[in-house]
């Protein structure tokens, strides 16, 4: 008893004992030892730098700190310098409730998370150090739950720079409905779990992702819309270097708001399990004006997989299906993917549906080398549309498609299609077209060979 109210009267006077504007958690007090959970001292320390006006929670140097849920506040930079650990409790006892949901359909086991603010601004994680989810199977599971690393929500002006991310029990981020958001030299690595996605921007605009690592168990980066007032707007992602058991880069799925204005640039993808860029508007909302140069891809089966269809994504989705959005404006540029290793079906593969089409699309300087090895057979395969019958409840994903009928590119429901200086090489003979075009109206094909030699758009159209 006499601890307790010791300790209590400690942080009543704490502001006249330190300079609240910098908080040592080392000088606090703080145990440090990777096993002593120590959520209320770091909580009491970023409250105090907030109610002072702003200013660094800043982590003992070399030491592991324990904590369970933690709110971050406006002015408040957790500063983890190199050699230092933040850790996230083991026990789903010590995560708070009160930390919004995933808006996922059927995963509610990533409601909880380990750092969550809201309707914050100011907010900085720096220093060079590492913040652990300790997310082992053995302690997490989807009955128990699985707690997100981090999530930002309604908040502005965020800076993530210089920090590593590692073992999320779920994801390692979500970012929802937020503005001016910086993330810069990071790497996250999220192999401990399944479904470990790397960032994840929700209905957030002005974002910034550069010069960073990524190698996940789900896709690395995503660009989410689960809300029509929330737009997905003004994204730049650069210089960064993507590995993932499942994609690199996605685009919708969650896609009840709108997309534009989106720029990829100057990045590699290597092995990727699933698709380098997979782009899906499936939820009613709009996607136009991207641009995606400067890539290269190995072993990255699906360079390009986007996919217009109706599937609904969202929790709180109504019980009737969205109407049909849209896609139009996607420029790829200047890529190089080398895909000798992989199947016969690694290739680049982009549908709409029947009377809805993905309009204006170009692709232009382009080296694909892809393995080919596909028969007579394999050429004369009518591919599934994605209706919601064939989707039963599932997402478009490629699983649907099975066997492709051509070795290089499959276009399907597009109006507006413009391709130019790709070639193509192909390590075993293939009996399929390299290119097929169905269904696709004010189409263009210049300078496109396979094998050095010259294809002709009357020879790809079925």
């Amino acid at each position: 008893m006499i601890n307790k109210v010791i300790f209590g009267l400690f942080f009543v006077f704490l502001p006249f004992l330190l300079n609240a504007k910098s908080i040592d958690l080392g000088k606090l007090g703080a145990v440090a030892d990777g096993q002593t959970v120590e959520t209320e001292l770091i909580q009491h320390a970023i409250d105090l730098v907030h109610q002072s006006g702003g200013g660094k929670v800043i982590f003992p140097e070399g030491k592991t700190m324990v904590s369970g849920t933690i709110f971050l506040k406006s002015n408040v930079s957790l500063i983890i310098g190199n050699g230092t650990t933040l850790m996230a409790s083991s026990q789903i006892k010590d995560y708070s409730t009160n930390t919004f949901r995933t808006n996922y359909k059927e995963e509610p086991h990533m409601d909880r998370c380990f750092i969550f603010a809201e309707e914050s601004s100011n907010i900085q994680i720096s220093g060079g150090g590492t913040i652990d989810g300790n997310g082992y199977w053995k302690n997490f599971n989807n009955t128990v739950g699985r707690p997100m690393l981090l999530r930002i929500k309604h908040c502005e002006h965020i800076r993530i720079n210089n920090i590593t991310f590692v073992n999320p029990a779920s994801w390692t981020s979500a970012f929802l409905y937020s503005n001016d958001i910086e993330v810069s030299n990071i790497r996250i690595s999220s192999r401990v779990n399944n479904n470990g996605d790397g960032l994840d921007f929700d209905g957030c605009k002005n974002v910034r992702v550069s010069n960073s690592f990524f190698d996940t168990s789900d896709d690395c980066i995503c660009l989410q819309g689960s809300l029509p007032e929330f737009p997905v707007e003004h994204i730049t992602i650069t210089n960064c270097n993507f590995t993932s058991k499942w994609a690199g880069i996605r685009i919708g799925l969650l896609s009840r708001s709108d997309f534009s204005s989106v720029t990829v640039s100057n990045c590699t993808f290597n092995d990727i399990s699933d698709a380098g860029l997979k782009i899906q508007m499936n939820e009613g909302g709009k996607m136009k004006h991207m641009t995606f140069s400067n890539l290269t891809m190995t072993n990255v089966p699906r360079p390009i997989f986007m996919t217009l269809c109706r599937q609904k994504a969202y929790v709180d989705a109504p019980e009737e299906l969205p109407a049909m959005g849209a896609i139009e404006g996607m420029n790829f540029n200047n890529i190089i993917v080398n895909n000798e290793q992989q199947d016969k079906n690694s290739a680049i593969f982009i549908t709409g549906m029947p009377g809805y089409k993905i309009n204006n699309l170009q692709l232009s300087n382009i080296q694909l080398y892809f393995s080919g090895g596909g028969n007579a057979e394999d050429s004369q395969k009518n591919i599934s549309e994605y209706t919601p019958d064939v989707l039963n409840g599932w997402w478009p994903e490629f699983g649907l498609v099975g066997t492709l009928p051509s070795s290089v590119a499959y276009f399907r429901h597009i109006n507006g299609l413009y391709i130019n200086n790709v070639h193509a090489y192909l390590s075993n003979p293939d009996a399929r077209k390299p290119i097929q075009l169905l269904d696709v109206t004010n189409h263009s094909m210049r300078d496109v060979f396979c094998n050095y030699q010259p294809i002709d758009t009357k020879e790809v159209i079925k």
